[in-house]
Parts: structure tokens; sequence; C-alpha cells
């Protein structure tokens, strides 16, 4: 069976890694986002994906865009049955969806829950319980085909986005072995997705960084976890800007003088904030410019920005 493997970040890898030690599978090609500049020195970064295709001496085409009448033709001269997209990036048009037999695609949610780009993020930041893979036909509208294959996946209350997202890279990897197995052997039943239960994970924005006092200690215990590793959740004290990496949820009552956002406590276990609701707990920080660090060690040398009640 030949197929064409489109994904770009570390959560496709695990997806390719199974289709290409299949001996019954010939990953003709891979397409994965044109390396971009990063980091301090803009230089070229190249994806994941692209990155484990060099490892198997598979081919790699990096295209800007998939509309243009050269990429339709070079895509279709694949000639393959199968189409598998894992986080790619880009939409596949209709001309190219309709080239193999089965276009399938691996979404870290349970569809129709978290149709778009932070299925992990908002799971955590919604207090959802659960979440898991939906591998689905690839129809043109995003995330709306129909499902072929979900399972689940327990959110644990110390799950950030990093630990969710190794889980669900490593489920979503069985799902495709699973329903290429049923390709093959009995054929695939489609299950359409009920439009009246659809939510929406919209990209984090660079805005939604910052802590907001003004909500309950759980809900910003949940943000968190939510941006860690990436973006981060932010605050500030005094005038520096700080990057918080890890806090846990106090349902002790602030006094009546503390407003939301005013340091209540500051020791070694941890720098007690203010919230609308209880107290945020922070135990892992890193100051502008600085290296990251424990509550105790952001005390120790910085605790001129640090004014208990």
């Amino acid at each position: 069976m030949k197929i064409v493997f489109a994904g770009t970040p570390e959560f496709a890898v695990p997806s390719l890694r199974q289709i290409h030690r299949d001996p019954r599978i010939e990953v003709v090609a891979v397409y994965t986002q044109p390396d971009r500049p990063a980091g301090r020195g803009r230089r070229a970064r190249v994806s994941a994906v692209k990155h484990a295709a060099l490892d198997f001496s598979i081919p790699v085409l990096q295209p800007a865009s998939l509309t243009t009448t050269t990429a339709i033709e070079r895509f279709s001269s694949h000639g393959v049955e199968l189409h598998v997209v894992v986080a790619y990036g880009l939409l596949l048009p209709q001309a190219i969806i309709g080239q193999s037999q089965l276009a399938l695609n691996i979404h870290a949610s349970l569809l129709p829950r978290w149709r778009g780009a932070a299925p992990i993020q908002r799971a955590i930041m919604a207090g959802d319980c659960e979440t898991g893979i939906s591998v689905m036909r690839i129809v043109e509208a995003l995330d709306a085909g129909p499902i072929l294959l979900g399972r689940s996946c327990t959110i644990a209350d110390t799950d950030t986005a990093g630990s969710l997202h190794d889980k669900l890279a490593m489920l979503g990897a069985a799902c495709l072995k699973t329903v290429i197995d049923d390709y093959r052997v009995t054929g695939l039943v489609e299950v359409p997705q009920n439009e009246a239960e659809v939510t929406y994970a919209h990209k984090i924005s660079p805005r939604e960084r910052a802590l907001d006092w003004t909500r309950g200690a759980d809900s910003l215990a949940r943000h968190v976890r939510a941006l860690n590793p990436s973006p981060v959740a932010t605050m500030r004290l005094g005038a520096t800007n700080i990057k918080v990496w890890s806090a846990v949820a106090l349902m002790r009552t602030p006094l009546a003088c503390n407003r939301p956002g005013d340091v209540v406590a500051a020791s070694d276990i941890g720098i007690d904030i203010a919230t609308a609701n209880g107290a945020l707990r922070i135990t892992h920080l890193q100051p502008e410019g600085k290296r990251s660090m424990s509550a105790a060690d952001f005390v120790n040398g910085f605790h001129h920005l640090l004014n208990p009640a």
C-alpha cells in the first residue's frame, strides 16, 4: 500500500514512524511545512517531521501552498491509495483529497469538541476530564469529516499541554494503525459528526498568555498547565515580566484587603497571589532574561519584588 504522509510538528512523528515500520506500507513522500527562521539567530528551523522523514530516507516536499496547479499535479503524480494528515498546517483542497481512495486525518480531541488549532490547550483550560484522538475522513471543511475511529484519554489534574501532547501523540499512532488495519481487512464505518455539539479550539493568542487575576484560582492553574511548555503563561511583579511555569490553586480565602493580583504570601514552597476566588500558588517561574527557577530560589534572589500583605 502506497501512502503520502503530511505533518509538521513533533505530535505527528509517532504516526509517521508507525506507518514507516509497517512492511506492508510504502511511504512514497512526506509533505511538511517549509523551513522557517526561528530563534534569536533567525536560522531556518527544520520541522520535527522533516527530521524524521530524512532519517527514514523518505522524500520530503515543502510547498508553501497546495492550491497551485504545480502543487496539485505533483501531489497527483505520487499515485497513492491513502493520504494521511497529522497536524500538517495546510488544508488539503478537494482537488487533492479526491486523488486517493481515502484521505484521513488524526486530530487531538474527541470531535466534534475542539475542532481547530489548539485542542490540547483548550481542553485543559476548559477543565475537561477527558479528551482523546479522532481519526476522520478528510473533507474540505476544517475538522468536519465523518469519524472513522475515536479513542479517549483521561486528563489528569497534573497534566500540562506537554504531557498530554505526548500521550495523545502515541495514542494517535496506535489509532492510525487500527484504522489502516481495518481499512485493509474489514472496511471502515463512518459516523457523521453532530454539528450541534461543535466547539472550536482557536489558536492561542499572545494576549492570552497574561494571567488575569480577576479569574478564580482553579481557572488560572489550568491556564498555566495549558500553556506549558509553550507559549508559557506570564505575569508582572512591579515592572518585571515573569513566565509562570507551574502553579496550584489554593482554596484559602484572601484577606478582605487583598485585591486580585496582590502577593499574599511568599515562602520556599510558593508565591501566593490573590485571585477572584482563592489564591494561586506559583511554584516555578522565570524572570525576564533569567533562567527558570523554583519559588524558593526566586524568593531568595528577587525578594525586592515581593510585598506580601
